[in-house]
């Protein structure tokens, strides 16, 4: 959407703090010996508590008020009582949520507890590539470039970028206009960031795999070569200077 009004601004921010914060609550909460299912279902006790609503449940009827997926998982993994946490395991859990008609998103992975399988450097180059990103959008400027720094900038780290998932326009619906906001440079993108508009950025940097898949359950995305993925999501508002970070409450 793009924000034309005070009302409009003020029902962004107010959703796109609240699955901040409950990212932020989400992330503390998980601990080694618990289920996924555990954590989606505190995650449905916060939303219930902010007047929220699930927006891949209410959506797309999902199985589970957040997506959670774990080491070769890339995204919308199932909440399960039977996936049990483990030392080491890379974490990710995407929160997005309706309230009063306006949608917010964001997602983060995590190393949970020691990082056994040195995963550190794949969860940093996550993060700070997002912020990397993030800088160089304004008005005008084009989506495919934007990509193609995140790219690169992978690609200095030794890492690879997922090519079929990707960030979104948000607002009034969870998927909107642009309907992609790639990780590499798509020469075919000609669309260009627009003042005012509300976006999801992510980053899905990965070891290796360039490309996920969906797997038997109909929901979760993986790579087939058993590559890891770490992801990191904000929802922002494309200003003239840096973009405004909706979604900065949940602390990274």
């Amino acid at each position: 959407m793009s924000i034309k009004t005070e009302e409009e601004l003020a029902g962004i921010r107010k959703a796109n703090e609240v699955v901040a914060t409950i990212l932020k609550a989400l992330k503390a909460y998980a601990k080694v010996g618990m289920s996924t299912k555990e954590i989606d279902e505190y995650a449905g006790q916060l939303m219930k508590k902010n007047g929220a609503y699930s927006a891949p449940k209410r959506d797309y009827d999902f199985p589970g008020y957040t997506c959670i997926s774990v080491n070769h998982e890339a995204c919308h993994g199932i909440p399960s009582r039977s996936k049990i946490l483990k030392e080491g395991d890379l974490v990710n859990i995407d929160v997005s949520a309706e309230i009063d008609g306006y949608y917010g998103d964001n997602g983060s992975s995590f190393i949970l507890g020691e990082d056994i399988n040195n995963l550190q450097p794949l969860v940093d180059a996550s993060l700070d590539i997002l912020h990397v990103a993030l800088k160089k959008i304004r008005p005008g400027v084009k989506i495919a470039d934007v990509g193609g720094i995140i790219e690169k900038a992978a690609k200095r780290r030794g890492f690879a970028v997922v090519k079929n998932i990707c960030g979104h326009g948000i607002g009034r619906k969870l998927h909107e206009d642009p309907r992609e906001i790639p990780c590499y440079k798509d020469k075919t993108n000609r669309d260009r960031f627009r003042k005012n508009s509300v976006i999801a950025v992510e980053t899905f940097i990965s070891t290796k795999a360039k490309y996920v898949y969906e797997a038997e359950d109909g929901w979760t995305l993986r790579p087939k070569d058993n590559s890891y993925v770490a992801q990191h999501e904000h929802t922002v508002i494309v200003r003239d200077g840096q973009p405004e970070i909706l979604t900065a409450a949940n602390g990274f």
